[in-house]
């Protein structure tokens, strides 16, 4: 973010103001599929993981041990030779091979070698091209991803590091070459591991049981947790892409079938992809204070940005967080008497504190969310203002979606401005990061309910970061 002419949020110019424009949506009797559905399929709340009764996997592995990490891990190889073995074949005429070798190590312990080099201090899971071969750390990384996500981030990770000896198989018929960007295997690579999780959920896996709700909000966190670091530009030829992009091609994979993602170029999904250098003006890497000048530059921007509506601007208030007539939802709150978001500062500001990403990925305490996260509470609380002057229901199924996805049209409109407050390299990770909390305030209605899947509450940001405001009348109805 960045105010003053120095930080980054959000607003986009049309004739000289800021337009997000809304329609009255129906009413609280309203039954929408948006909020109860993870496309198509119901929402459902089980633990999720290696099925107590999977088989034990048929694999030859360099090196196995008998711990959790190496447990997970090679029944996930054995699980998405299971799918691709069905797939490949039946999507791309081609009779599927297994990988030739596959490699567990400890990068804190006694060295390894495959074809692509040693394993000492590799903290990682990767595939190699030269040998066909998956290796993964079960020294640091596994454990680590086990400890702070469970075992589906395992699975998140090795499926998508098969993915890409999905590409080797395929070439031409995924358009790699050796020309191809990394950006573009990555985003595949991700796509075909929301393909198999689309799988799993439906019951077809031998090994593992994942639930609609925090089955896939695991997976999403840790494809959050691997992302690029903010600043990284997509034409790095070690770009594995931002959250918010490797979350889209899960998704994407998730929702469509193999033969999207592998029709995957970077001619359609250059015109998406949200990875970029920070600004030469950026300073501190786009972190702004959360405090009375940036919310009075939030206030400037969500008010142009929300002009179209035609409706009176929500004001916002310190005033605590709480409203004294109306349920409220600290650290901020919408008040429909008086049309204000009351707000509590200091705990806003402590969740707007900058994100300390190897703290993160070691499972320590990584700060704030980022700036981007504290001001898009806000700013869900004001849309919530937005739509109740357009005649919007702010209780039924559908409005936190709704509410997150006007997050979202703000961030895409704030991208473009030259104002006080415009979008920076890494804020809508930050975003993202508060969508996958389980009390964040971006995907809930005025009462503070939230949709239980995660999925859902970033696919509604999503689509208003790409589509605009128009869908979120239209689609969360």
């Amino acid at each position: 973010m960045k105010p003053g002419g120095t930080a980054r949020l959000l607003v986009a110019a049309v004739a000289g103001a800021l337009v997000l424009g809304l329609t009255a949506c129906t009413g609280d009797d309203a039954r929408g599929t948006a909020a109860t559905t993870v496309d198509g399929l119901p929402i459902t709340h089980f633990a999720s993981g290696l099925k107590a009764n999977a088989p034990k996997p048929d694999l030859n592995v360099t090196n196995l041990s008998g711990d959790d990490s190496d447990k997970v891990a090679t029944a996930t190889i054995a699980d998405v030779e299971d799918y691709w073995s069905d797939r490949l074949p039946d999507d791309f005429g081609i009779r599927f091979e297994p990988v030739t070798r596959l490699l567990s190590y400890e990068s804190n312990g006694p060295n390894q070698k495959n074809a692509c080099g040693d394993t000492r201090r590799n903290v990682n899971a990767f595939y190699c091209g030269r040998d066909d071969s998956v290796s993964w750390d079960r020294g640091v990384l596994l454990p680590n991803m086990i400890q702070q996500f469970g075992p589906l981030s395992v699975v998140t990770v090795l499926a998508h590091e098969f993915g890409h000896a999905v590409q080797f198989r395929l070439r031409d018929k995924a358009g790699i070459s050796g020309n191809t960007p990394t950006i573009v295997k990555e985003q595949q690579a991700d796509c075909f591991a929301g393909n198999y999780f689309r799988w799993v959920v439906e019951g077809k896996s031998r090994y593992f049981a994942v639930s609609t709700s925090d089955g896939l909000n695991a997976a999403l966190s840790s494809l959050f947790l691997v992302r690029d670091s903010a600043g990284t530009s997509a034409t790095d030829s070690q770009a594995h892409g931002t959250a918010f992009d490797r979350i889209f091609a899960f998704q994407l994979g998730f929702e469509k079938s193999p033969k999207d993602c592998a029709a995957l170029t970077l001619a359609t999904i250059q015109p998406r992809l949200t990875e970029r250098p920070f600004d030469p003006t950026d300073r501190n890497k786009g972190d702004v204070p959360i405090n009375d000048a940036t919310i009075s530059a939030l206030q400037a921007s969500l008010n142009d940005s929300f002009a179209g509506a035609k409706v009176p601007a929500p004001s916002i208030v310190a005033t605590g967080g709480r409203c004294p007539d109306s349920p409220s939802t600290p650290p901020a709150s919408y008040c429909p008497a008086s049309n204000t978001v009351s707000i509590d500062l200091r705990t806003l500001a402590a969740l707007g504190r900058p994100v300390d990403q190897e703290a993160e990925f070691n499972g320590e305490d990584s700060g704030g969310h980022g700036d981007f996260a504290a001001l898009s509470e806000v700013a869900s609380r004001y849309a919530l203002g937005i739509e109740r002057g357009v005649g919007a229901s702010l209780t039924n199924p559908n409005a936190g979606l709704r509410t997150a996805c006007l997050v979202g049209a703000w961030a895409a409109a704030t991208s473009k401005s030259t104002r006080d407050l415009r979008l920076s390299a890494g804020d809508l990770d930050e975003a993202i990061s508060d969508l996958l909390r389980p009390e964040s305030l971006i995907a809930s209605d005025v009462n503070g309910r939230r949709v239980d899947a995660g999925f859902t509450r970033v696919e509604a940001m999503r689509i208003g970061y790409l589509q605009g405001s128009g869908p979120c009348s239209t689609q969360y109805g």
